[in-house]
C-alpha cells in the first residue's frame, strides 16, 4: 500500500506538471479549460512533456538514491546538469528555470556554497517547494530526518525561511498519507497543531504557512484563491483543489485551470493526491500520455525500495 502511494505521488506530480504546462502564465478564464494533455505553451512543448518542476524533482530523487541520503552538494550538481545539459528533462533541453533558481545555481557554480545567500523578500517563490516530494518517500520511516532534509534542500536555492517552512509542511503532509492517515485527518487542525506545535516545540513556523495548514482555504471560493508563484499562494491553491474534490482527476483539473503558475500548482496537487489515492487510482490515460512515464515510475519504485530505514 505504501509503495502504491509512493509511486502515485511522483507519477502524479509529473502528470500535473505536464498537464498544466500549456497554460502556465495564462490568466484564469482566458484559455480553453484543460481536460487532457495538449501541446504548446510558453515553451512550445509536445503534449505530455513536463517542465523544470519534474526534472528537478527527478534530480533530487536520483541524488537521494546515489548518495544514500540528503547530500545538498550532489543535489546542486544535478540541478546544474539539468540546467546546462538537460539532465532528467522531458525533451533533452532544460526549460522553465525561474530567476531565483538560475541565480542560485550560478552562485553555487562560482562559490560552491550549498546554502543560498542571494535573494530578497520578493524571492519567496515555489521553486524549492516544487521539488521536495521524493524526500517524504525516501525518509518515510523517519519524519525528523525527512523534515530536516526538506529544510536543507530548500535552502540550497531559496534563502527565505518561509520557503523552507512550506517544504517542511508539504513533506509531513505526504508523510501522513504514507502512514495511512485519512484525508480528513491530514487536513484537520488537530493534525496540523500536533506536527507544528508538538512534534518540534523548538521550531517556529511562518504565520502564513500556519494559517494555510489550519484550513484558511476551506471556506474560500475559486475567485478567492490566488494561483501565483508565491509559495504561500501555491500551497493554499493546492490544498484548496485537494479539499474540494473527490478523485485524482477532478482535483487536478481544478488546480490547473486556476491558471498562472498552473504547472507547479498542478504538480504539487498531483503529488499530494497521488500519495492519497495511490497509483492504482490515477486514470490510466493520464499515465500513458505522460512522457517518460516508465522511467518516472521506476525511479519512484527505487526510492521506495531503497528508502532509509532506522538502524538499517
Amino acid at each position: 500500500m505504501q509503495k502504491n502511494k509512493a509511486i502515485g505521488s511522483i507519477v502524479g506530480f509529473a502528470i500535473g506538471d505536464a498537464l498544466g504546462a500549456p497554460v502556465e502564465f495564462k490568466e484564469r478564464g482566458t484559455f480553453e479549460p484543460i481536460e487532457f494533455y495538449r501541446s504548446g505553451g510558453k515553451f512550445n512543448l509536445p503534449a505530455g512533456a513536463y517542465t523544470d518542476d519534474t526534472a528537478m524533482t527527478l534530480c533530487l530523487a536520483q541524488s537521494l538514491l546515489d548518495k544514500n541520503g540528503c547530500d545538498t552538494d550532489d543535489q546542486l550538481q544535478k540541478y546544474c546538469s539539468w540546467l546546462k545539459d538537460g539532465y532528467m528533462s522531458a525533451t533533452g533541453v532544460s526549460v522553465g528555470c525561474g530567476k531565483q533558481i538560475y541565480r542560485a545555481l550560478l552562485n553555487y557554480l562560482s562559490k560552491k556554497s550549498t546554502v543560498c545567500t542571494i535573494g530578497n523578500n520578493r524571492s519567496a517563490g515555489n521553486g524549492s517547494l516544487m521539488r521536495v516530494a521524493p524526500i517524504a518517500i525516501y525518509y518515510m520511516e523517519d519524519l525528523n530526518k525527512a523534515m530536516q532534509c526538506a529544510q536543507k534542500s530548500s535552502y540550497t536555492t531559496h534563502k527565505l525561511k518561509i520557503c523552507a517552512d512550506a517544504c517542511i509542511a508539504y513533506t509531513w503532509l505526504l508523510y501522513g498519507f504514507y502512514k495511512g492517515f485519512s484525508k480528513d485527518d491530514i487536513l484537520s487542525k488537530e493534525y496540523t497543531d500536533y506536527y507544528l506545535f508538538e512534534y518540534d516545540k523548538n521550531y517556529s513556523y511562518n504565520s502564513e504557512i500556519i494559517n494555510i495548514l489550519q484550513g484558511s482555504y476551506k471556506n474560500k471560493s475559486e475567485d478567492e484563491i490566488n494561483s501565483s508563484g508565491y509559495v504561500v499562494h501555491t500551497l493554499e491553491a493546492t490544498l484548496w483543489a485537494f479539499y474540494n474534490s473527490n478523485n485524482f482527476k477532478e482535483g487536478l483539473l481544478k488546480a490547473i485551470n486556476l491558471g498562472k503558475d498552473s504547472d507547479t500548482i498542478g504538480a504539487i496537487y498531483g503529488s499530494i493526491a497521488g500519495a492519497y489515492y495511490g497509483i492504482d487510482n490515477i486514470d490510466n490515460d493520464l499515465i500513458e500520455g505522460l512522457m517518460h512515464n516508465k522511467k518516472i515510475t521506476e525511479i519512484s519504485k527505487q526510492l521506495y525500495d531503497n528508502r532509509y530505514k532506522i538502524n538499517s
